[in-house]
């Protein structure tokens, strides 16, 4: 590949590749700004894309890496099933064996055009706080895809620029809150709509053929760049084995959740990396299972941030042409309808990518992290609003430690690797929701000691107000910590309980439904992450800093950093 702009001027190359990256952040702002749910138009749980006819990603926005591994996945499918795409066409699906994630995250797509020639996509995926299911927040733990809520192959929501109210009644009538659900299906819409604007607007200034032809250099300078990339670093073969706490499944005569293992293999030679997960468990009864596009999602988001530290490659589906991820079919990383899948789509995520991380210590170990939360620690509640009397449901995703790095600490109380959201603030959701959140703080001594310091996980608390509540948790490293790296110690493990209005405490399960009766108190504790680097090399003047912050404590100071 000598030459990735085939012969465009690199001025206008230039130009027109920063206006497709700049529409997909004008996407991700009109979603912000007029999105209902809390979880979108605060905390930010959606991602923006343009796309190629044939589906592939060319522009992303600052959103989540999670998401933009599949997404092209999930556009390819729509461009497969409607190759009558027209202007004024909108398409929505979530099937995660059609390249979506898991239900809750919904893809909204519309074509692209300029004098009838079709120049592409836009895509927003957004996760929906409800999906329907028997659980408030579509998290319970079950034994097939059918339990988890609605699920729709691609499907022609708009036609003429106008929705089909069939369709719609059908989405509506299947989730809890049909008014929040609504405004957020026409969030999606007005983000598309800037999109197909934005590209409609760049084919008439530079023509249809410079667009699509400097769309597809796009796609090969970022293809050549991450070879380049890649070709810097050593070859190499490596591997690591994890244990997943579990599926939120007890078999019978189980006492507690059976955990089970993941094993990946990493070869790199010249400009490529293969990322196989031959010998990982077959799939499980439980939502936990991750279709292979979810996995490689994993993959990409780590690699990236190793290949490419400063980020100077452009994310796009070009970034993941020199990278193959293989897994047996029916594997836990490779799952097979129908098993059920809305808890993998993170925490599996999550694992993979830290996976890689371990794993390239073994090639590059001035690259990588020590283990990250790798966890997104979600509690959801739902039930009646006392203040209202209608229906509510809140999706919260609970910040732990990012894993400390071959020369700084780790970053305490932020989403990790493969996400990218903010916290819900506070005032928002005791605005939104009929809870009151009583502590939120960092956890002292739950980042890793070492000679650089693990970040610290958080303690969030919730007291239920006015009516009896249901809710569910989705937490991983209850079981195995995050690990250290290179000497550094482990980071501290998930702690979840309620305590009831009597005062008893009771430890709740990392995956599946609970009850909160009012007055209860739930609070959870997300991990931390590893050190890095031997204790002992931990700068003194540092450590007491942390001690001071109240970072670590002095026994664990005393403990930990010990010569």
């Amino acid at each position: 590949m000598t030459d990735p702009l085939h012969g465009i001027d690199p001025a206008r190359f230039e130009v027109v590749k920063n206006a497709l990256l700049s529409a997909a952040e004008e996407m991700k702002i009109v979603l912000a700004k007029t999105a209902y749910s809390p979880l979108l138009k605060v905390a930010g749980d959606y991602s923006c894309g343009i796309f190629n006819a044939r589906g592939e990603m060319v522009a992303q926005g600052p959103d989540l890496p999670i998401h933009l591994g599949s997404m092209p996945d999930a556009v390819g499918s729509v461009a497969r099933a409607f190759p009558d795409v027209a202007p004024g066409d909108v398409f929505i699906h979530n099937d995660p064996y059609r390249g979506g994630s898991h239900l809750p995250d919904v893809n909204v797509v519309m074509p692209a055009f300029h004098e009838g020639r079709l120049l592409g996509f836009g895509c927003v995926r957004a996760h929906w706080p409800d999906i329907g299911s028997a659980t408030p927040g579509s998290y319970g733990a079950v034994t097939e895809i059918y339990g988890e809520g609605l699920r729709l192959p691609p499907v022609r929501l708009y036609r003429d620029g106008k929705p089909d109210p069939s369709v719609e009644a059908i989405i509506l009538a299947n989730v809890r809150t049909p008014e929040e659900r609504l405004g957020d299906i026409r969030a999606q819409v007005a983000a598309n709509r800037r999109a197909a604007e934005r590209m409609a607007g760049l084919a008439r200034k530079y023509g249809t053929d410079t667009l699509l032809g400097i769309m597809d250099a796009v796609l090969d300078y970022s293809e050549a760049m991450m070879r380049r990339a890649l070709a810097a670093l050593p070859d190499g073969d490596a591997g690591f084995e994890d244990i997943i706490d579990g599926d939120g499944i007890l078999e019978p005569g189980e006492e507690a959740d059976r955990p089970f293992r993941l094993r990946l293999a990493l070869r790199k030679r010249s400009d490529t990396i293969t990322a196989d997960f031959a010998g990982s468990d077959p799939q499980v009864p439980g939502p936990m299972n991750a279709p292979l596009s979810v996995t490689a999602s994993g993959v990409f988001a780590a690699l990236k941030m190793i290949v490419d530290p400063d980020s100077l490659i452009p994310p796009n589906s070009g970034c993941w042409r020199p990278v193959t991820v293989t897994a047996p079919p029916g594997s836990v990383v490779n799952a097979q309808e129908p098993a059920p899948v809305v808890y993998a789509n993170h925490e599996m995520s999550h694992r993979i990518s830290e996976m890689v991380f371990a794993a390239m210590y073994g090639i590059t170990p001035d690259r990588v992290l020590a283990g990250s939360q790798g966890t997104s620690g979600i509690t959801t509640f739902g039930g009646i609003d006392y203040r209202s009397g209608e229906r509510f449901v809140s999706y919260e995703s609970t910040k732990g430690g990012f894993g400390a790095r071959p020369v700084k600490d780790g970053i305490n109380a932020v989403s990790a690797v493969i996400s990218n959201m903010l916290n819900t603030p506070v005032e928002v959701l005791e605005m939104s929701a009929p809870l009151r959140v009583e502590e939120y703080a960092l956890v002292p001594d739950s980042g890793g000691a070492g000679t650089w310091r693990g970040g610290l996980g958080v303690r969030r608390s919730w007291r239920v107000l006015g009516r009896e509540l249901r809710g569910a948790m989705c937490f991983e490293r209850q079981v195995t910590p995050p690990f250290g790296q290179a000497g550094g110690l482990p980071g501290s493990q998930a702690r979840l309980w309620i305590t009831l209005p009597d005062g008893t405490r009771r430890t709740l399960t990392g995956k599946g439904a609970f009850t909160a009766p009012p007055g209860a108190l739930v609070t959870v504790e997300a991990p931390g992450s590893g050190g890095f680097g031997p204790p002992a090399g931990r700068d003194r003047a540092a450590l007491r800093e942390d001690v001071l912050d109240g970072y670590v404590t002095p026994e664990t100071a005393a403990r930990d950093y010990d010569d």
